[in-house]
């Protein structure tokens, strides 16, 4: 069987569990679409929120971003690690002991303020669209390559499932499919990387095999310096970035980690705190196998590509250049007509390729039978050859010569990263919208049956528009995800933080720094990426901080004016005081204290 037949039946297969489980375990009460009825053991609900935590941007994008990035990449790898460690420390069992559904539920009940409800709703509801976009934007490109269906119509397929399984399950559903998603993925994300490790190196174990050297004795790291030097670019093992915006970029994907609703939700499906605690630390477990992996996926991919297209002309270029050019996500411009791929330092042209179209609207060809693209290209650069970071994990295994059955296992694992991360943010808008949003502001009055029917609609309309922004995303994968840690860091860390361990943190001061921070950091980020992108350059950022690390400025924003704002106006009551006293004290504490008195 080639590619699609492998891809096919893998896929195939895997949407039927799916779809198998949704069915099995569809949601009967709004306490099961909400929070799986608080009945998941800690494993399989560390096992979900693995799967719900690495996204498409884990899977995906985030070894193409080191792959190209080379050090300055790792600040994803320490940005999205640390802060889950983070959230499972300091928050998700606080939160899990306070026993609400939702995020917003616990601001409105911990500042007894139904504004600090709505803000929460709406800062919820924007951060999860934000997110939701880079997801269904990865299954678009998944379908495009391996169904060989235009992305359009791949994140219209994705929507579909999707739609099946968190209308019909939800929170049920999602839970205990993403128990499976979590195993296709982890599957397929480490056995292209033992193969390529055992490949390069003679060691089967990539985190080791990164550190090795390959059959001529050459360090791997090394010898991708020394060839990325000689094409003009950054040596790989340096950073290029400066150290604020390295700082800034990792404490933003920390603290949005630690305000992101669709993961912290996950820790209220367990039926208690010490259960809570023990699904964190299996999801670490979970979460580390893939990052610990990805570094040696992105030396793999990057050094593979590299010396496929080493002195190629372009008609004897190796097979997966046409075949992703057919997606939109390859490019190449003969800018001297020489009929050869360089591939050096520099952009080929401004932006992403726009690809010509013939008469018959068919792709317009060049002399070599390359696709024609629309673009000006950029004459002061010898680069001709565009390379979309997000195909580099999915391209890897055809780039590597793989069998095709591993081509296709990868796919379905792409797949499952993007619905299962897309799923767990689809509740969070549905549960916003319906039990926030109604529930609790508009319709107190509201039947269960009611508001269970409320919520399917809300998920239904949410899938909906999470597919238009994945059709229209304003980024590639892992930035856009980026951005949404950003707003989450500046709107919902600080709220959470405060209302935990600082008793004397009241309503004003909450909504007020939620919208000061959120304000601010959507404001830089539409700026640069949408407004005016041509400006985007270190030169004309605060202080050299990029849009992706902006949300750590909007989160001390966000304290700046909280504090203050707290301080001058009255405190919480008696009531709300004692209720954060009660979620800080461990279980047993209260009866353990009279027997030493």
């Amino acid at each position: 069987m080639d590619v699609q037949a492998w891809t096919f039946v893998i896929v195939g297969i895997t949407f039927a569990l799916y779809i198998g489980i949704a069915i099995w375990s569809r949601a009967g009460t709004t306490g099961e679409f909400y929070v799986a009825g608080k009945g998941v053991s800690p494993l399989a609900n560390g096992m979900a929120t693995a799967a719900d935590w690495m996204s498409a941007a884990s899977f995906i994008s985030m070894a193409g971003i080191i792959a190209f990035a080379g050090m300055d990449g790792s600040v994803y790898l320490m940005g999205w690690t640390g802060g889950y460690v983070l959230l499972a420390l300091l928050l998700a069992p606080y939160l899990r002991k306070f026993g609400k559904f939702t995020v917003p539920d616990f601001m409105g009940d911990r500042y007894a303020s139904q504004a600090a409800r709505l803000v929460a709703v709406i800062c919820a509801i924007f951060v999860s669209f934000t997110y939701v976009a880079g997801q269904m934007r990865g299954v678009g490109v998944v379908f495009s390559r391996f169904l060989e269906v235009d992305i359009t119509l791949g994140v219209i397929i994705g929507m579909g499932l999707v739609f099946f399984y968190a209308v019909l399950g939800g929170m049920k559903g999602i839970t205990y499919t993403q128990v499976a998603q979590y195993c296709v993925l982890i599957f397929a994300y480490t056995v292209p990387a033992v193969f390529l490790a055992f490949m390069v190196t003679g060691n089967p174990v990539p985190q080791v095999a990164l550190g090795g050297v390959d059959a001529d004795g050459t360090g791997l790291l090394a010898k991708l310096d020394g060839t990325l030097a000689e094409l003009g670019f950054a040596a790989y093992t340096e950073y290029s970035k400066s150290p604020i915006d390295v700082l800034c970029i990792t404490a933003a994907l920390m603290l949005g980690t630690a305000g992101l609703p669709h993961v912290i939700i996950r820790f209220y499906t367990v039926k208690t705190v010490r259960g809570a605690r023990s699904s964190a630390g299996w999801a670490l477990l979970f979460i580390a196998i893939l990052y610990t992996t990805a570094p040696a996926i992105a030396v793999f991919a990057r050094t593979n590509m590299l010396d496929s297209m080493a002195n190629r002309a372009y008609s004897d270029a190796p097979s997966w250049v046409s075949t992703w050019e057919d997606t939109g996500l390859v490019a190449w411009v003969d800018k001297n007509d020489d009929g050869l791929v360089q591939h050096t330092a520099g952009p080929v042209f401004a932006g992403k390729p726009v690809f010509a179209v013939d008469a018959a609207g068919e792709p317009a060809r060049g002399s070599h039978g390359q696709r024609l693209v629309v673009n000006t290209p950029d004459e002061g650069s010898a680069n001709e050859l565009y390379v979309d970071r997000d195909i580099m994990v999915l391209a890897n295994p055809e780039i590597s010569g793989l069998p095709d059955w591993v081509i296709a296992l990868v796919a379905a694992g792409g797949l499952a990263a993007a619905l299962s991360t897309a799923a767990g943010l689809l509740m969070v808008i549905s549960s916003a919208v319906s039990h926030d949003l109604f529930k609790r502001m508009l319709v107190p009055g509201i039947s269960e049956r009611g508001e269970l029917r409320l919520a399917r609609i809300a998920a239904a309309v949410a899938v909906v528009f999470a597919g238009l922004l994945g059709i229209f995303p304003p980024d590639y994968v892992a930035a856009v995800v980026a951005f949404a840690f950003g707003l989450a860091a500046s709107s919902f860390f600080p709220a959470i933080l405060m209302g935990i361990f600082w008793k004397r943190m009241n309503a004003a001061g909450a909504v007020s720094g939620m919208i000061f921070g959120i304000a601010v950091t959507t404001a830089y980020i539409v700026w640069f990426k949408f407004i005016d992108p041509a400006a985007n350059v270190k030169a004309n950022w605060f202080l050299g901080i990029s849009p992706e690390g902006f949300g750590t400025i909007g989160m001390l924003l966000n304290f700046a004016v909280a504090i203050p704002v707290a301080l001058l106006t009255a405190p919480p009551s008696r009531e709300v005081q004692e209720l954060v006293e009660s979620i800080r004290v461990p279980a047993g504490a209260g009866e353990a204290a009279r027997m030493d008195g």
